[in-house]
């Protein structure tokens, strides 16, 4: 798995670099939280227009598991890993790096709310890359049981968006 994750890493620093060079911006900076004690931290900037981009990462140390935890601390540990939102069957997650907008155009009523029913099909929001428009699309008919971002939230591959059931 932890061969998986790298790559994981390694396609998301690639991404931001494209990021960084199509839209002509001299630095981009992302926090990616994989856990309370586990989380990369991306920079990625260049110097100039003439000079190739350098990219610069600054990836900290995950810290490792205590050895000797606390008995009450177990028990706390168990329901946050039972309540991760990606790991819910119903779960949409993001397939792209990007911004959500939770509406077609500022102003207008948004695509989805909690409890409403959905359709296969339907838009649920959408998520701009490269300034792109990417419709979200319901995977399965249900009900909105939780909407994990929000208008103008950052996101990237795998995020969990919303939660159908």
């Amino acid at each position: 798995m932890t061969d998986t994750k790298h790559e994981a890493d390694v396609a998301f620093i690639k991404a931001l670099a494209e990021l960084l060079r199509e839209n002509d911006l001299t630095e981009l900076q992302v926090k990616r939280e994989y856990g309370e004690e586990d989380s990369l931290n991306v920079r990625v900037s260049r110097m100039s227009q003439t000079a190739p981009a350098p990219v610069q990462v600054a990836v900290p140390a995950a810290a490792p598991a205590p050895v000797a935890a606390p008995a009450a601390a177990a028990p706390v540990e168990a329901p946050a890993a039972q309540e991760d939102p990606a790991s819910h069957p119903g779960a949409v997650t993001s397939p792209m790096v990007g911004t959500v907008y939770m509406q077609p155009e500022p102003g207008a009523p948004a695509f989805i709310t909690v409890g409403a029913s959905v359709s296969e099909g339907d838009t649920l929001l959408i998520v701009e890359a490269m300034k792109t428009m990417n419709h979200i699309h319901a995977p399965k008919s249900g009900t909105i049981k939780r909407v994990l971002v929000g208008d103008g939230d950052a996101v990237e591959f795998g995020t969990p968006l919303v939660i159908i059931e």
